[in-house]
C-alpha cells in the first residue's frame, strides 16, 4: 500500500472509531462496502471488515462500561445467537463466492437493508412512530422465561435469542458486526434505551465480531494491510464517540444514525450501477459518498455533545452561585 493510501485510512479509521462508539455501529458497515468500491473481493471486504470492528470494539466496549451503559444479561444472549448465526452466514458467503455471484448479492442486500432501516429510524427520529410502536407489538410475544434488564424492560429470552440469531446471519452474509441491525432491534423491538442499546450492543460486537473474524481469517479473507491502519485510527475515535453518547439527546442519536444508513445505502448503489454500466463517475460519487458522509456525521456528532458539554457547565455555574 502507498502512503497515502496509509494515510487515508488511518483518518477513515478515526471517523468510524467516532461514529462506532457513538452508535454501537458504522464499523464494518463502512469498512466493507469501501473496501468494495476499492475493488476487493467481497470475501476480504467481509473478512477485513469483521476484524477491523473486532478490534475496535474493545477500545469502545470498555469506555461503555466506564459509563454504566452496558446490560451483560442482554449482551449474552445476544452473543450467543449471533455466534450461531454468524457462522451460517459465512457459509452462504463462502458458497456465492464460489459462484461467482457474492459481489452482486452482498451488495444489493446493503442496498435494501440500509435503506429500509435508515427510513424507518428517521421517521421514528422525527416523532413519526405513532403509538403503534413495535415494542408495544412484541411485548404482546412474553414467551416466558422473562429476563429483567436495564431502564425497567422485560424481554423473552426465546424472542431476543431468535433476534440475535437471524441479526448474526446477516451479519455473517454482509460482513458487519450486527450495529446497524441489532441497535434498532433493541430499541424498536425490545424497548431498549438507545444508550444502553449503544452500549450493550458494542459488548457483544467483541465477542461475535472477534468469532467472526477469526472464522474468516481462517480462509484466509482478512487483508492485515488495511485492518492495521483502520485500527491506528480508531482506537481514539473509539473512545471519543463513547463518551458523547453521554452528552447527546436519544433523538439526535437516532437522526444521525438515519443519516449514516441512508448515506451508506445510496453509496453501495451506486457503485452497483457504475459497475454495472461501466460509469466510473458513480464509483467517485460512491467514494465520496462514504467518506463525505462519515466525516460530517462524525463532526456533527463531536459538536453537539460539546455544545450540551458547556450547556452542562453553565447550568452547574449558575446553579452554584
Amino acid at each position: 500500500m502507498e502512503p497515502l493510501l496509509i494515510a487515508l485510512f488511518v483518518g477513515f479509521g478515526l471517523i468510524i472509531g467516532v461514529l462506532f462508539g457513538f452508535f454501537g455501529m458504522g464499523g464494518s458497515f463502512l469498512v466493507t462496502p469501501a473496501l468494495l468500491v476499492f475493488g476487493y473481493s467481497a470475501k476480504v471486504a467481509v473478512g477485513s471488515g469483521l476484524a477491523f470492528v473486532f478490534g475496535t470494539s474493545v477500545i469502545a466496549a470498555l469506555r461503555h462500561r466506564d459509563l454504566g451503559q452496558v446490560d451483560y444479561k442482554l449482551a449474552l444472549l445476544f452473543i450467543v445467537g449471533m455466534t450461531a448465526g454468524i457462522k451460517v452466514g459465512e457459509q452462504v458467503v463462502l458458497w456465492l463466492e464460489a459462484t461467482g455471484i457474492a459481489d452482486v448479492v452482498v451488495g444489493t442486500a446493503y442496498v435494501l437493508l440500509l435503506a429500509t432501516v435508515g427510513l424507518f429510524t428517521l421517521r421514528d427520529a422525527r416523532g413519526g412512530g405513532g403509538e403503534s410502536s413495535l415494542p408495544n407489538r412484541f411485548d404482546a410475544l412474553r414467551i416466558p422465561p422473562m429476563v429483567s434488564i436495564s431502564g425497567g424492560v422485560e424481554v423473552s429470552i426465546w424472542l431476543t435469542l431468535g433476534i440475535a440469531l437471524f441479526v448474526g446471519i446477516l451479519s455473517g452474509f454482509l460482513g458487519v458486526g450486527g450495529g446497524f441491525l441489532l441497535m434498532p432491534a433493541m430499541v424498536y423491538v425490545l424497548g431498549v434505551p438507545a444508550v444502553v442499546a449503544v452500549g450493550t450492543d458494542v459488548l457483544q460486537i467483541t465477542i461475535s465480531g472477534g468469532f467472526g473474524a477469526f472464522s474468516y481469517a481462517q480462509n484466509g479473507a482478512v487483508e492485515l494491510a488495511v485492518v492495521a491502519p483502520l485500527l491506528a485510527g480508531s482506537a481514539l475515535g473509539a473512545r471519543i464517540g463513547a463518551a458523547a453518547t453521554n452528552l447527546t439527546d436519544e433523538d439526535d442519536i437516532k437522526g444521525y444514525f438515519a443519516a449514516m444508513l441512508l448515506a451508506g445505502s445510496v453509496a453501495v448503489a451506486s457503485n452497483r450501477v457504475g459497475d454495472a454500466f461501466g460509469i466510473h463517475l458513480l464509483d467517485t460519487v460512491s467514494l465520496v459518498l462514504i467518506f463525505g458522509s462519515a466525516l460530517l456525521v462524525a463532526a456533527a456528532v463531536v459538536y453537539s455533545a460539546l455544545v450540551n458539554l458547556r450547556k452542562r457547565e453553565s447550568s452547574s455555574v449558575t446553579t452554584v452561585e
